[in-house]
């Protein structure tokens, strides 16, 4: 009996290490207008609630992306219209091995910020469960921790940016040349001279 009331007693502490054990340490952000990857940590699990990667962890579908829930929160599949620039998301999970989870983030999408978790990923003792995920609150969070109220300028859905003060005078080079080669092929040779490019 005494054995059993400390077995038991050791089970009950052990549950709040392995509830935080679950809980993200880090979330790395990469995207189109950033000069480097936004990282937020978590200082001690004591504190975690609360904390921004808290707020970001729950805002993203982190833990019915991976784990699953019930109700189930998640897409049936990937949302209609434009998703805007892809922004990626690398979740750092402590367990007995450290896990790293990707997940696709766009905060700009029509009709709310979506995520997008790929499945089979290696967490915890099994895989994650994967799709995608929307939540209205989750772009101003983002925001909240810096990232832009707006999409930059020339970010593609592919979640690569062209620099503006470089991209227009080169889309412009590359236009004048395609109009010369054009008017060049147009042009017939004369008794062996050179081709002219007639106006």
């Amino acid at each position: 009996m005494i054995r059993l009331s400390l077995a038991l007693a050791l089970a009950a502490l052990a549950v709040p290490a392995l509830a935080a054990a679950k809980e993200p340490s880090q979330a790395s952000i990469s995207g189109p207008g950033f000069s480097k990857t936004l990282t937020l940590k978590a200082k001690d699990f004591d504190n975690f609630s609360g904390s921004k990667l808290a707020e970001l962890t729950e805002a993203s579908g982190f833990f019915p992306s991976a784990v699953g829930q019930s109700p189930n929160p998640m897409l049936p599949g990937r949302p209609a219209g434009k998703l805007g620039p892809r922004y990626t998301i690398v979740w750092t999970v402590p367990a007995t091995t450290t896990h790293r989870v990707r997940q696709d983030l766009y905060p700009y999408a029509r009709g709310g910020a979506v995520t997008y978790t790929r499945p089979e990923q290696p967490i915890f003792d099994t895989r994650t469960r994967g799709g995608w995920y929307r939540n209205p609150m989750l772009k101003e969070t983002l925001v909240g921790i810096g990232l832009p109220a707006h999409a930059p300028q020339g970010s593609s859905g592919t979640g690569y940016a062209l620099p503006l003060g470089i991209g227009i005078p080169v889309l412009l080079a590359g236009a004048a040349g395609i109009a010369l080669l054009a008017r060049r092929r147009r042009a017939r040779p004369d008794s062996g001279r050179p081709e002219v490019a007639l106006d």
